[in-house]
């Protein structure tokens, strides 16, 4: 555990897809959650479809994710900066992070620098 909730969540969502589990990434997920992911050219909704974001772009690329930095924005939302390597090359990526009072994701926007 670290001194932050959400930091907690962070570090398991980047466990659970460095590990290429899309049923554990997807438990931190509330039902309705959505990824927002300009830099694939889509949005993924609910369950299905980020089990679908997973397996496509962490399981298919061997996408590897290495915690950098969060920045707290206030309760309940953060912005998680990491670094992606994988068959696609390296990008450090933005992960702006929202949860409900339970700690579960409703949100991720994402982007690349």
């Amino acid at each position: 555990m670290t001194d932050h909730p959400l930091r907690d969540v962070a570090d398991a969502l980047i466990a659970a897809t460095n590990a290429g589990d899309a049923d554990a990434v997807v438990a931190l997920f509330t039902p309705d959650a959505v990824i927002d992911d300009p830099s694939t050219g889509h949005r993924f909704d609910g369950h299905a479809g980020i089990r679908s974001y997973v397996e496509r772009y962490f399981v298919g690329y061997h996408t590897v994710t290495r915690f950098l930095s969060i920045d707290i924005l206030h309760d309940g939302r953060a912005r998680v900066r990491v670094d992606f390597t994988g068959d696609f090359g390296h990008e450090i990526g933005l992960l702006d992070l929202t949860v409900d009072a339970d700690r579960r994701i409703t949100r991720i926007d994402a982007d690349l620098e």
